[in-house]
C-alpha cells in the first residue's frame, strides 16, 4: 500500500523526505506535498525523514486524516515531481503544530 502526505505537512512543506525517495514518487504544490500512489513503492525510508512526522502508510493514515487519501492521489495527478530537498519556506516553523490546516492548502501556484 502507498504511503500518503498528511495535514501537518500543509504550510511546513519540508522536503527531507523527498531526497530519501528512491523512486521520486513526491509531487510539489504551493504548500504542500503529496506522494503519487502509482508510483509508491511502500518501502517507508520517507517516514523517519519527515520532521513533521506527516507521512503514513496508507492503512495506518490516523482516521480524522482519511481524507488525505484520495487527496494525495487526486493532487498527484495535477503537480510536478520532486526529487530534491530544498530549503524550507522562510514561514515553515509558523505552521508547525497549526491544527485543521486543510483549509490553507492551496492547490494551485497562483
Amino acid at each position: 500500500m502507498p504511503h500518503v502526505v498528511c495535514e501537518a505537512c500543509i504550510g511546513c512543506k519540508r522536503t527531507d523526505c523527498v531526497d530519501v525517495c528512491p523512486v521520486d514518487c513526491f509531487r510539489e504544490g504551493p504548500n504542500f506535498l503529496v506522494i503519487d500512489p502509482d508510483e509508491c513503492i511502500d518501502c517507508a525510508v520517507c517516514i523517519p525523514e519527515c520532521p513533521e512526522a506527516a507521512i503514513y502508510a496508507e492503512e495506518d493514515v490516523p482516521e480524522d486524516q482519511k481524507e488525505f487519501i484520495e487527496l494525495n492521489a487526486e493532487l498527484a495527478r495535477e503537480w510536478p515531481s520532486i526529487t530534491h530537498r530544498k530549503p524550507y519556506a522562510d514561514d515553515a516553523d509558523e505552521w508547525r503544530g497549526v491544527p485543521n490546516k486543510i483549509k490553507f492548502l492551496k492547490k494551485t501556484w497562483d
